[in-house]
């Protein structure tokens, strides 16, 4: 499945431009700013050997999901990225909902 524009207009959130200056600028979470830095750093090396434009346009689409999910729900990436330190700091993390059930309740069809 992949996001298309209907999915984040039809929640009511401004969708960020797929350019990669909108992009960034929608990142709210740090953690996305530094992570989107890093990938843009190397896709670009990518580019420079490849000269295939394939992988930045890949890397831009997979950063727009991010950026508009930012967009719609900054506290969730939050608790997101909060849950992943406590994963990774070996902690107990709370049982989420099924993905299924989220997007169901979105209104978005699997």
């Amino acid at each position: 499945m992949t996001a298309q524009p209907q999915d984040f207009t039809a929640m009511g959130a401004p969708m960020p431009g797929k350019n990669l200056r909108a992009i960034r600028a929608a990142l709210v979470v740090p953690q996305d700013r530094e992570a989107f830095d890093a990938g843009l750093k190397a896709v670009l090396d990518e580019v420079r050997v490849s000269l295939d434009l394939g992988a930045l346009n890949a890397f831009v689409h997979r950063w727009w999901i991010s950026a508009c999910d930012s967009a719609r729900d900054p506290e969730g990436r939050r608790q997101m990225h909060a849950r992943v330190e406590q994963a990774l700091a070996g902690e107990e993390v709370p049982r989420g909902k099924p993905w299924r059930e989220v997007l169901a309740a979105r209104g978005i069809d699997v």
